[in-house]
């Protein structure tokens, strides 16, 4: 299994941290768990394979690339600081 851990500013209370993980077993196309903290809480949550896919269909991408996307967003860190925003609500 891998795991990724990434510092996040969500653009709704930018002076706020959060602590994002995701983990996966083989890439993030077949499904992922995440645990969002702010240091006092934490929310976990599972994402399947068949989510992943209606997602992809609902919002009319290709699957491949909505995968992608999600790496970029979710575990990529520095590599795609400032390209994606997080609001927590």
């Amino acid at each position: 299994m891998e795991k990724t851990l990434n510092r996040i500013h969500p653009v709704s209370d930018p002076e706020a941290t959060y602590f994002l993980q995701v983990s996966w077993e083989k890439d993030l196309g077949t499904g992922f768990g995440i645990i969002l903290s702010d240091g006092q809480c934490a929310w976990t949550g599972t994402v399947s394979e068949a989510e992943i896919s209606r997602e992809a269909a609902d919002i009319e991408m290709d699957r491949g690339k909505y995968v992608e996307e999600l790496r970029k967003a979710l575990i990529a860190g520095e590599e795609s600081a400032g390209k994606y925003n997080f609001v927590i609500s």
